[in-house]
């Protein structure tokens, strides 16, 4: 089903090396061949656990997609040796589909974030992409409760499902209930974004590859989050140094 693939090592975590289109083209195949395909949009944070995680790091490689969520792991795979073509974040990601989405009809569950969100995400979504055909959920939901919501997705049948629990628990989710949706992504808090309850920063602070630097400025509180960062790139010049040396 899928293009060749090749993937790069980075602390243990292997990712592809697709380009925001070709990621875009695996999942188009997968829906029209009907097979079921897990993607996980791995960031450094999310790479750096796993390297002291062997469960986390397990459920990742064994995902059909893994892409490099974020400049700094485009910036490992490149001092690794094994350039990848460009970033693809787990909005950039959504947004790149929905016009195919649009266009084939699919229908598009949207799971998580706080009571509302979704659906709000949702309806803008669909005044710029009105071919979709949506359900909604809000992730705030217990145990109790979520017979009743993995009952609504089977009923609504997705092609795609969007999934905002956070990372790691979204990804660990999707694992624990395959079959849901032809793809599953875990999407962090994309559908903030997409509601406007959050800002993303201005398209030239993207393009120059700052856009944490933004969003740590609107949200001080995520230095700790952002403090991983410098770990994560000592982790890799280790590796590349230690790959160098054998």
């Amino acid at each position: 089903m899928f293009l060749g693939s090749e993937r790069v090592n980075i602390l243990g975590i292997t990712v592809d090396v697709y380009s925001m289109q070709e990621t875009v083209e695996q999942i188009r195949q997968a829906v029209e061949q009907q097979v079921a395909i897990r993607v996980v949009t791995a960031n450094p944070e999310m790479i750096y656990a796993s390297d002291r995680d062997q469960r986390l790091k397990k459920l990742i490689n064994s995902a059909e997609v893994v892409t490099a969520d974020g400049i700094g792991v485009v910036w490992a795979a490149r001092r690794l040796g094994t350039p990848i073509r460009e970033r693809v974040t787990g909005i950039d990601l959504i947004q790149a589909l929905f016009p195919l989405a649009a266009t084939e009809k699919w229908r598009v569950y949207f799971l998580g974030g706080k009571q509302g969100v979704a659906e709000q995400a949702a309806n803008k979504v669909v005044c710029d992409h009105p071919g979709i055909v949506w359900e909604a959920g809000s992730g705030y939901f217990n145990s109790t409760e979520e017979p009743y919501v993995l009952e609504k997705i089977r009923r609504f049948q997705p092609h795609i499902l969007l999934v905002g629990l956070g990372a790691p628990r979204q990804e660990y989710w999707i694992a624990e209930h395959p079959g849901l949706a032809y793809v599953s992504i875990g999407v962090g808090g994309s559908f903030d974004a997409l509601a406007g309850v959050v800002i993303r920063a201005p398209k030239r602070i993207q393009e120059l590859h700052v856009e944490w630097l933004y969003r740590l400025w609107k949200e001080p509180r995520r230095w700790q989050r952002q403090a991983v960062l410098p770990r994560f790139v000592l982790k890799v010049l280790w590796q590349g140094s230690r790959q160098k040396s054998l």
